[in-house]
């Protein structure tokens, strides 16, 4: 189910909109939380449906190490943002701070697989981690900081999915290798 990245993208997408809705009240919290699991499921259900088998194959080993090196550096530097963020009595900063690593992690990798459009979720989450800084610098409440980071963050990885999806079951139907 974790073809072509879309079960990774779909869960983390999944992660940002539970951060998103976070900021929600009342009925409509679990209204939101459930539309983003229909979401994810739905993603990796058309994963399974219309990616090729060869979608799913194991990476090359040379690009197995670059894609664990890079993933390796982002949880680190996550770890650190979140244990320096709380501490500095600042945990606010903690979303915007890790979407903007995640964005960049996003340039390494469009390298190593050889996909230029992964491009565009890096300049996406690069966005919504500035956006939700400016919203803290702009003295909004937490609550507003986590929606923006968590919303931005979510529909962005959502979308490269459905992209992912939508351009390699394409791709496979005209007979293009994908």
């Amino acid at each position: 189910m974790f073809k072509s990245g879309v079960g990774f993208l779909a869960l983390f997408g999944l992660g940002w909109w539970l951060l998103a809705t976070s900021a929600l009240d009342g009925a409509a919290r679990p209204i939101a939380v459930g539309g983003g699991c229909l979401v994810t499921v739905g993603l990796m259900l058309a994963a399974r449906r219309f990616l090729p088998a060869s979608a799913g194959a194991p990476f090359p080993a040379d690009r197995r190490r670059r894609f664990n090196q890079i993933n390796g550096l982002q949880w680190l530097v996550i770890i650190v943002i979140a244990v320096v963020c709380s501490r500095a009595g600042v945990p606010v900063l903690i979303p915007p701070l890790v979407a903007l690593v995640v964005g960049l992690h996003f340039l390494p990798l469009a390298a190593v697989f050889g996909q230029p459009r992964l491009r565009v979720p890096a300049a996406l989450l690069v966005g919504a981690g500035l956006a939700g800084a400016a919203v803290w610098l702009a003295d909004g409440p937490d609550r507003a900081v986590r929606f923006t980071v968590g919303l931005v963050s979510a529909l962005c990885l959502w979308g490269t999915a459905l992209w992912t999806v939508a351009g390699t079951a394409s791709a496979a139907g005209r007979g293009v290798p994908g």
